[in-house]
């Protein structure tokens, strides 16, 4: 995974951190000061999106840059869920960035305390052949960071009881086009459920996608949320 611990890199990555916060905004993913998200720095650092601030309040100063011990580097108040933006970067070596949404359809599905099944083959874009809920715990919490990483073991996204979703990636962007994909996965199977109960995808079945899919990438899911 690339250093990003030159001053250049940090401005880069701050005005990436500042237009992905738009985004989740101009995608319905967030609204008002809701959600947050973050991106790895080299040096044991990483950036988050400041405490109870819209996107269109922010600029890339805004971001407030954290050691993963959880000390502040500089000046400003993290969002409040900075405890499991530390925590999966200093669990999960592999992520590099982190999103975090109330989006409408993750949210219902949440406030349902339902995992996702593969009802639809697009399951397998999360890592695996579900997409779980965590346990509910209070937001900001050490207890919510804990139940986020067990529902996050061998996947990319998990669902947040009552609460939202929070999907990483290599990169913002890989993160932001998973964060799309599980909104209107969630949105399907609302609406599926609606009617009756989803078929669901066999084990052997999602195996044969999770294969397929190590060919698919992250490039081309970040493709296909642009469409």
């Amino acid at each position: 995974m690339p250093d990003h611990s030159s001053l250049a890199d940090e401005n880069l990555l701050r005005n990436q951190l500042l237009r992905t916060s738009v985004e989740l905004v101009e995608k319905g993913l967030n609204r008002g000061a809701s959600g947050n998200c973050s991106v790895r720095l080299g040096s044991g650092k990483y950036l988050i999106t400041p405490s109870g601030t819209s996107a269109e309040k922010m600029s890339s100063g805004s971001m407030v840059k954290m050691a993963l011990t959880g000390e502040v580097v500089a000046d400003g108040k993290p969002s409040s869920e900075w405890r499991f933006h530390r925590d999966i970067f200093r669990h999960r070596p592999d992520v590099a960035a982190i999103v975090h949404t109330h989006s409408t359809a993750a949210t219902a599905l949440a406030c349902l305390r339902r995992d996702l099944p593969p009802f639809h083959y697009m399951i397998a874009s999360a890592g695996g052949d579900s997409i779980r809920c965590a346990p509910y715990a209070l937001f900001g919490s050490q207890a919510l960071s804990n139940a986020a990483l067990v529902a996050l073991q061998d996947r990319k996204a998990c669902l947040l009881a009552n609460h939202g979703v929070i999907a990483l990636g290599s990169s913002l962007d890989s993160a932001l086009a998973l964060a799309v994909e599980v909104e209107n996965l969630c949105e399907q199977y609302l609406r599926a459920l609606a009617v009756g109960e989803p078929a669901i995808l066999s084990s052997d079945e999602m195996a044969a996608v999770i294969e397929q899919f190590k060919d698919y990438g992250p490039q081309a899911l970040a493709r296909e949320a642009d469409q």
